[in-house]
């Protein structure tokens, strides 16, 4: 997918789901829930189980989003990947070789920075568009706001922070779309099942930024 298409899509659905699963079936679940409330941009960590069999599934299962991975470490990790079928790729780190990489095969890379340095490092190598993470711990949407004035042409996703009820200051600063871990997937409502519960703040989610 070009880097355009990808931006165009974070800028029509603004919202990533990220799915954590220790348990594929688990992650198949939280991936339905969120598609059935309305959230179209989802990711599958690569430390999820069985990652990549899940990211294949649901391609193909949920035609209408675009499955992507994230936590990606390393080139043969992401290679993996792509193998799968996933869409974008999320780093937690800035990786040249892995930017690289990315470029070739024509997949969407958002590496993971938080200084100016680190943005703009990760933006000059390639990068579709720059994750700001954890992006709590350094001010939230201020910080988002404040990176404005000087990297205003870099499309900045933040995560790490970014729950239902602030996701909509955080495109407010700036940000081109924000990412939700584990603000949208409740420990306990994983545990339990309660799938029907994370649809709803998947579908609150998508109302708040509409």
């Amino acid at each position: 997918m070009p880097n355009q298409i990808w931006l165009s899509q974070l800028q029509k659905h603004r919202a990533i789901a990220v799915i954590r699963a220790p348990k594929m079936e688990w992650g198949w679940e939280m991936a339905m829930a969120v598609a059935s409330g309305g959230m179209q941009l989802i990711e599958i960590t690569w430390n999820s189980d069985h990652a990549g069999e899940l990211i294949s599934q649901l391609r193909s299962e949920l035609p209408g989003c675009t499955i992507g991975t994230g936590t990606l470490l390393n080139v043969q990790q992401l290679q993996e990947a792509i193998a799968s079928g996933a869409e974008f790729l999320f780093t937690p780190h800035v990786d040249s070789a892995m930017i690289q990489a990315a470029q070739e095969k024509h997949v969407p890379i958002i590496p993971g920075a938080l200084t100016p340095t680190e943005i703009v490092t990760a933006w000059s190598l390639g990068a579709s568009c720059v994750k700001v993470f954890p992006v709590q711990a350094v001010g939230g949407a201020d910080y988002i706001k404040s990176l404005q004035g000087p990297l205003g042409e870099i499309p900045l996703i933040p995560t790490g922070g970014v729950t239902v009820e602030n996701a909509k200051e955080f495109l407010q600063a700036g940000a081109i779309a924000v990412g939700l871990s584990g603000e949208l997937f409740p420990k306990k409502l994983v545990s339990e099942g309660n799938w029907q519960a994370i649809a709803t703040k998947a579908r609150k989610l998508m109302q708040e930024l509409g």
